[in-house]
């Protein structure tokens, strides 16, 4: 539960930043006539919203196994993170047709109105605060090994990326006269871009571990490595590995002499087990089938 609490703290903390953010760009925008800082807006409330989401998976996914879930509900946290992607995906695409749409008003002889100066201290006071976000969550997911606190907080660094785009787009509107005031959906476009980019890699993972894909390569030669390091143990075979949300399962078959006792042969197992789970966290599901050695 003392895992469960941190995420909690954590993701509290970023949505009552993304929330007090959401509010001053949409105000910001409004009255600043921005479009790039609305659509920057709208990052922070689809930020806001993969905060409930995350509040919501990580309950489930601490729960004990059960009856039906008899690994756990580890896989939950793992959906948090495609619902995550998916999120940013929704987002960035609205973003990237409103910035196009506005870019071709553009073209066609539309004048794009100045953004106003207020427009351009919200993009930078939120890039502060989305870096800061962003280093407090990130540190949070890797000390708690949480991929959808992991994945949050990419979307906090997505945020301040895009608050880069905003402030480069805004301050050239601003600053440069009425000439540039394109830069502004431009700047937009540049934003959604740069959220898709994230988005497909946080998808990517969660479908990885969703469709049971094995571990990295170096991570199971890791583990074939470890097994054979054990006296007795021969020819390790038929391993399997995947990740069942912030914890792994590894199933090996390993071979041994046929004349020892099952006693002996159960203690190799054991041991086998244990270092396993020092190596990868205690709660490692470890499975050893042992067969005689021919």
């Amino acid at each position: 539960m003392s895992r469960e609490r941190d995420i909690y703290r954590v993701t509290l903390v970023g949505s009552a930043g993304n929330m007090a953010l959401l509010t001053f760009k949409f105000i910001a925008g409004i009255l600043g006539h921005s479009s790039a800082m609305i659509a920057d807006a709208i990052h922070s409330l689809s930020d806001f919203i993969t905060d409930v989401v995350v509040l919501a998976f990580v309950r489930v996914s601490a729960k004990p196994q059960d009856e039906s879930h008899d690994y756990g509900h580890g896989k939950f946290e793992t959906l948090a993170t495609f619902f995550i992607g998916l999120a940013l995906i929704a987002v960035a695409t609205g973003i990237i047709v409103s910035g196009v749409l506005a870019f071709s008003r553009w073209l066609q002889g539309e004048e794009i109105q100045a953004p106003d100066r207020l427009a351009l201290w919200a993009a930078v006071l939120s890039l502060i605060i989305k870096e800061i976000l962003y280093q407090y969550t990130i540190r949070a997911g890797r000390r708690l090994d949480s991929q959808a606190v992991i994945a949050n907080a990419w979307h906090h660094r997505s945020d301040a990326l895009s608050s880069i785009g905003t402030t480069i787009g805004i301050g050239g509107a601003v600053l440069l006269g009425n000439r540039w005031t394109v830069l502004d959906p431009l700047a937009s476009i540049v934003v959604g871009l740069m959220l898709i980019k994230v988005a497909v890699e946080l998808l990517k993972q969660s479908m990885g571990e969703l469709t049971e894909c094995s571990l990295p390569e170096d991570t199971e030669r890791e583990i074939v490595s470890i097994i054979k390091s054990f006296p007795g143990i021969f020819e390790p075979h038929n391993l399997r590995t995947r990740k069942i949300g912030n914890r792994i399962a590894i199933e090996a078959h390993v071979r041994m002499d046929g004349s020892i006792s099952l006693t002996e042969a159960h203690d190799r197992a054991s041991a086998i087990e244990r270092s396993l789970k020092e190596k990868y966290g205690p709660r490692t599901h470890v499975t050893i089938h042992m067969e005689p050695r021919k």
